[in-house]
Parts: structure tokens; sequence; C-alpha cells
């Protein structure tokens, strides 16, 4: 479930560089999408060529965004972004980054029974919810609202510390020791009164150098110190 949750926020996000004012300076589609299998690039192959075979698969179109507006469909199959091969997920991320907001650019996208076909899209700003996520993505975890007991209709969501949801594998948190299920209590030396606060945090950053953690896990307190991103 973890994985699951933190493949579909991840790919969400449409990867760039930079730190401050993250928010306004990361370009975004409003879309998730997926590397292809082996199976489904030697299927593309063998129906397209031997060129179509890779691309990034768009597996939901978010309502009310760039992507949406522009025509863009379920299922529609990524292969070139302004006549550049996309061979991969990273690479569209790094090209729609690179964009600047509210550029016109034409993607190459390959759809079911109607083959190869250019749509136009105006890159829209990253939110700053998916931008802040996108920076802890970097150090390794992915957080969640704290979780709360069932409450009547209407009554107001929780408030509080949130907790870790997602911790990627190998990555740098999974490495200094952070679990999904920890409470974030402090990072970057400010206390965590809420899960907005954090993310005013993490797109406040202004290099991306080590991050400080704090955390509550089973009435402990556990400090933790995340690499710099840069540093393999």
């Amino acid at each position: 479930m973890a994985r699951a949750l933190a493949v579909a926020i991840l790919l969400s996000v449409l990867i760039g560089a930079g730190a401050a004012d993250a928010a306004t300076r990361w370009g975004w589609l409003g879309v998730r999408i997926r590397d292809l299998s082996e199976q489904e690039m030697n299927d593309i192959s063998q129906k397209h060529g031997l060129r179509e075979g890779f691309g990034a698969l768009i597996v939901d179109v978010m309502k009310e965004t760039p992507a949406a507006a522009a025509g863009l469909k379920n299922g529609d199959l990524v292969v070139a972004f302004k006549n550049r091969p996309i061979v991969d997920t990273r690479t569209l991320q790094r090209y729609i980054a690179s964009a600047s907001i509210g550029e016109m650019v034409t993607l190459t996208v390959l759809r079911r029974d109607q083959g190869r076909r250019p749509v136009e899209v105006r890159i829209g700003p990253m939110p700053e919810a998916v931008a802040a996520d996108r920076v802890a993505a970097e150090y390794g975890f992915l957080l969640r609202e704290p979780e709360a007991l069932p409450e009547p209709a209407g009554t107001p969501p929780p408030s509080g510390p949130p907790t870790v949801a997602v911790v990627f594998a190998s990555g740098r948190a999974e490495t200094a020791g952070l679990q999904v299920g920890d409470v974030l209590v402090e990072i970057g030396g400010k206390p965590v009164e809420s899960l907005t606060g954090v993310r005013e945090v993490l797109l406040g950053l202004s290099e991306r150098g080590p991050l400080s953690l704090v955390v509550r896990r089973d009435q402990q307190r556990l400090s933790f110190l995340l690499k710099d991103p840069q540093t393999p």
C-alpha cells in the first residue's frame, strides 16, 4: 500500500532542479505517469516500429490542469517533447521542469487506435503542496496528515504533526533510519505543528543540504540527519 501511494504521488510530480520558490519555478502538467514494462515496449515496437518502443505512459490526467485543458487522455504514451525523444518518465520530467511557466509546447503521443499525434500543452506552475512533496521525495520520504479516530460527518480534519507515510527503498531517509509511522515533530531545527508548516519549511530551503529531522516513535524521541540529495 505504501509503495503504491509513493508511486501515485511521486509520478504526479514533474521533477526539476532548484529549491527556493519551487512552486513558481517548476513546470507542471498535472498527470501521473509511469515507465513502460518490457512487454509493453515489445508490443509497441511490433505495432509502431522499433523506434516507438519507449515513452512515458499517462495513467491519470488530473482535473482542471494544463494536461486536462490540452486534451491529454489516460493511456496516452508520450514519445516526444518538442521533437526530442522521451525514453522514460525521468526524461519527460526534466523537460517539463526546464520549460518556462506559460510556455506552449508540443508533445507527441501515441493514442490507442489513433497512432501518433501532436498535442499542444501550456506549461503550468507546480502547486505548492506537490512541490513540497517533491522536495521531501528527494530526501527519500513522503508525509500524510495525522491519523484520527472516526468522527461525526462535518468534523474538521485532524491537525498536528504529520506522519511518515512512505520511506523509499535505498533512499536517504531509509539509510538514516526513518520508518513509516514515525511522527515528525521537528524539521530543520524548527518545531512541527502541521503538514502545511512542514511544506513551508521544505519550500523555503534555499540550499539542498543535509536535512535534520526529529520524530516520535513509540514514546521515544529520535533524531536523524538526511544527506544532501546531491550527494551520492
